[in-house]
Parts: C-alpha cells; structure tokens; sequence
C-alpha cells in the first residue's frame, strides 16, 4: 500500500537509507543519518509541499520515494529531481516501480514539467526500470563522485511532463 509519510515513519525511513549509504552506489554520501537529520529533512520536505511517500507491506514500511526542486533557483520551479529507495529485503517485488507511478501521477497534478533521475552508471536495474517508465538519457557526468575506493559515473534521466498551466 502506498500512502503518504507520517513522521511516526521517518526511523523505518532512516533505517533503509542508512542501509543504502553503508552497503550500496545509489547515494555517494559516506556517513549515515541520524534520527535528527531525518526529521528535519522530513519537515523540509513537508514545508515545502514536496510529496513523501512510503510503501507499507504487513505494516512495515518497505521503500519510500519523493522529489524536490532540482536547484534552488526560480528558473528551476518546474523541475524535480526524485528518490525513491526499497528496503534490501523487499527487492524484487515491484515496489520502486509502483512508488515512481506514484510519483509521476503526483507530478503531473502538481504541474511539473520534468521529472529527474541521478542514477550510478552501474545500477543497470534502476536505469531499465526509468526506461520502462518512459524516462530518456539525458547525459553522464563521468567521475562525479568517489565511493567504496572508486570513481563512479552519474547517469542523468529524465521525464517530460505537461507541466504547470502557465
């Protein structure tokens, strides 16, 4: 079931993106989150009218995803850069996908006109899945980030939408 995040979610949150940094190339950041951090990104993202999503199956939160402004400049307003993560134990199930219909459907009623996907040029599997979803390269920033003693490549996707009715 999908469902909009509560902040009685954002440990459950905390505990799968904490799991990506340690284990995975999907977020090139080297140190976890603490418990503080999450909520004030969680607050953030709710001030600023983002969408939060989480996927619950059994009562527990499996994956969550949300997009934000890709820069903060006003040129920007219309386009969004999304996340979306699944607990290691629940891969394969689907869920990333249906999170990102989700998501799309919530960009089109919010009238984004691009949606954007920085994925590692190794996650073959996060690239099919954009692909299947209509997203188009849109370019590589070779040797973006240093991870796990590694250079690693920053494939860029992305998605036209309507946009906003201007």
């Amino acid at each position: 079931m999908i469902r909009m995040m509560e902040e009685k979610d954002v440990p459950e949150v905390l505990a799968i993106y904490n799991d990506i940094i340690l284990t995975s190339k999907a977020v090139y950041r080297y140190e976890i989150q603490t418990l503080a951090e999450k909520v004030q990104w969680f607050n953030e993202q709710q001030a600023a009218g983002n969408p939060l999503l989480v996927f619950e199956d059994n009562g527990v939160v499996a994956g969550f995803a949300t997009y934000s402004q890709f820069r903060p400049y006003p040129g920007y307003q219309y386009t969004m850069e999304h996340s979306v993560y699944v607990h290691k134990e629940h891969y394969q199930k689907g869920i990333a996908t249906k999170l990102m219909q989700e998501l799309i459907r919530l960009a089109e009623e919010q009238g984004v006109k691009t949606l954007i996907a920085g994925i590692d040029g190794e996650n073959s599997a996060s690239i099919k899945a954009h692909e299947k979803l209509g997203f188009e390269y849109a370019g590589t920033i070779k040797n973006a980030g240093y991870k796990f003693g590694e250079w690693l490549d920053l494939i860029f996707y992305q998605l036209v939408l309507k946009g906003p009715k201007l």
